[in-house]
């Protein structure tokens, strides 16, 4: 504690007896010295002192100048209310095709705390005359020509302006990067053109769409007619698939009724055959000397158990003349009392 004291006592009168300044930064400023008069030189310190520390050098011999390197936006818009000037403060230029139009833009930068010492030396003591003098005069003034480069309809396109918006931030870069200002996105906001031509534009606007529209209605059509053309064929396409079906079933049918009937055929045929060749066998075996007694044989089978009659015959055949007929009955009449015995 005797040790603490005597330091702060010590640091005290060396204040009071060499008239030292406190010299502090913020929490995103960077400090730049410059000296005054210095043995070994003057002028800017080649240093940017960090944030949120405090500096101790004699006054008089010394100056201190800070820098904010927070980002910054820079708003160049038409509404009174908003922006860096109280009055209407967009960019005004004409497209490419010759139109007049305002357009509101926003330039997002900050400040390179290194480079610090050289803005303080070459650019700006401070940043309310960076602002105003470098970022915001080269601000209005290239993004101009890069948006300028835009048609008329292409404005309507946000795409195209992305596109220029990303080119008017490199642009910048290179410009403004060698003084030490970062630029970090050039964003677009609203856009104006002149009454009359907005409302003539607005018209067109609205008559495309209802172009388009109707032009939808006519796709939507078309559509619906493919649908129903192509409905139309697959029922069509299913009614001949089911007349294929009652073809082919009826085909194969008709083919299996031929191929039994041909098969029926072939057999009557090898059955029809086979009895000719039988009934020729026969006839080759009945002309032979056999033949006769087989004949006689069948002749017997066949007149076994039959009852045989003999009649007078002469001239060829049974004479009724010369046949006693009431003889003949009765000798049939004493053989079937006979037969009863």
């Amino acid at each position: 504690m005797k040790r603490m004291t005597l330091i702060g006592l010590a640091v005290c009168w060396l204040f009071t007896t060499t008239g030292c300044v406190f010299y502090t930064t913020g929490e995103t400023e960077v400090g730049v010295r410059t000296r005054k008069f210095a043995l070994t030189g003057k002028g800017v310190e080649d240093k940017a002192y960090p944030a949120g520390s405090t500096y101790i050098f004699l006054p008089f011999i010394n100056d201190w100048h800070t820098f904010d390197t927070k980002l910054q936006n820079l708003e160049m818009v038409f509404e009174h209310a908003r922006g860096d000037r109280r009055n209407r403060d967009d960019l005004l230029f004409k497209t490419i095709d010759g139109n007049d139009i305002s357009l509101d833009v926003i330039i997002a930068y900050r400040i390179d705390a290194e480079k610090a010492p050289f803005i303080l030396q070459n650019v700006a003591r401070n940043n309310r005359t960076l602002r105003d003098k470098i970022v915001r005069t080269i601000a209005r003034s290239k993004p101009r020509d890069i948006f300028g480069e835009l048609t008329t309809e292409e404005f309507y396109v946000a795409d195209s302006r992305e596109r220029q918006a990303r080119r008017a931030k490199d642009v910048l870069q290179k410009m403004l990067g060698p003084m030490g200002i970062v630029v970090e996105k050039v964003l677009t906001k609203d856009y104006r053109f002149n009454k009359e031509y907005q409302k003539a534009i607005e018209d067109k606007k609205v008559a495309d769409q209802q172009v388009q529209k109707n032009k939808s209605a006519q796709h939507a059509a078309l559509e619906e007619y493919k649908r129903k053309l192509e409905e139309a064929k697959g029922e069509v396409n299913k009614l001949i698939a089911d007349a294929d079906g009652v073809f082919r079933k009826a085909k194969i049918e008709a083919d299996v009724y031929y191929e039994k009937q041909k098969l029926l055929a072939e057999a009557i045929k090898a059955e029809g055959i086979a009895e000719a060749k039988g009934i020729q066998e026969m006839n080759n075996a009945l002309a032979g000397s056999g033949g006769e007694a087989l004949v006689k044989l069948r002749i017997a089978e066949a007149l076994q158990e039959k009852k045989i009659m003999l009649l007078p015959v002469s001239e060829g055949g049974m004479n009724l003349k010369t046949t006693d007929i009431n003889q003949l009955i009765n000798t049939m009449g004493v053989k079937s009392l006979a037969g009863k015995k």
